[in-house]
């Protein structure tokens, strides 16, 4: 997969490269990340991009030749634009898997007061946004993007088995988890994930991750189709059930 970058601080996207996972897919040939510095097609000698808004108003906007050359020199005929701007659809799991399916990415990063809307009618696919509040520019944004795309590239992470029991890769949050020491200054590690019995695990852990899900984000558990299984464990917890009964 192919991801470009247009930004005017190139050396802070670059920074991802030696960061370890991505600096591994990249390094593994599954991931090329190119960096493009939209200053590089400034309108004159002192690589000015931006200007002062038609209409009055604060703070300058980028203007839209500096940015379409920038997209152009990197766009063939497989490549989606996106804009990065809280303006956009958020950002969830279901796009980003959905974006790690793309043969070539191009991510537009604004910067000041946003971009000529010009750019964003006739030369962006889609806006996508990380959240309903303001940053500085799309590179924060960008790189959340880049992080979350890459983590699901086949070959990235050991396995599908990596990445598909975490927090929203299902529509749940992800099941609590533990480590060694069994003890901890007198807590201890729940006695089931000790048992080896892997069913009894699983529904474990459906259980807890379902308990999760309905004590932090509720909201979650309205946008899922819940299976018959997964029903009557809420049910069960809503009840004020203790769950023996499912695992």
């Amino acid at each position: 997969m192919k991801i470009s970058v247009l930004t005017l601080f190139p050396e802070f996207i670059k920074s991802l490269e030696s960061f370890s996972m991505i600096g591994r897919a990249i390094d593994d040939g599954i991931l090329d990340l190119e960096v493009t510095d939209i200053r590089d097609f400034a309108v004159n000698k002192y690589l000015q991009v931006d200007d002062y808004p038609y209409g009055g108003g604060p703070g300058m906007l980028m203007q839209a030749k500096p940015i379409v050359e920038a997209i152009e020199s990197v766009k063939t005929k497989n490549s989606k634009v996106y804009y990065m701007s809280p303006q956009g659809k958020v950002l969830k799991q279901d796009m980003l898997l959905s974006l790690s399916k793309e043969e070539h990415i191009i991510l537009v990063n604004g910067h000041y007061e946003g971009i000529d809307q010009r750019v964003i009618d006739n030369y962006i696919d889609e806006e996508i946004s990380i959240g309903d509040y303001v940053l500085t520019g799309g590179e924060l944004p960008s790189m959340v993007l880049i992080d979350g795309v890459t983590r699901l590239l086949d070959g990235v992470l050991a396995g599908e088995e990596s990445f598909s029991d975490e927090s929203h890769f299902n529509g749940l949050l992800e099941y609590p988890q533990y480590t060694r020491p069994k003890e901890f200054r007198g807590h201890s590690v729940p006695d089931i994930l000790l048992s080896g019995d892997h069913e009894k695990i699983r529904k474990y852990r459906l259980r807890e991750s379902i308990r999760n899900t309905l004590n932090k984000r509720p909201d979650l558990l309205d946008e899922k189709n819940l299976n018959k299984e997964e029903k009557e464990i809420l049910n069960d917890l809503l009840e004020g059930g203790n769950g023996n009964g499912f695992y």
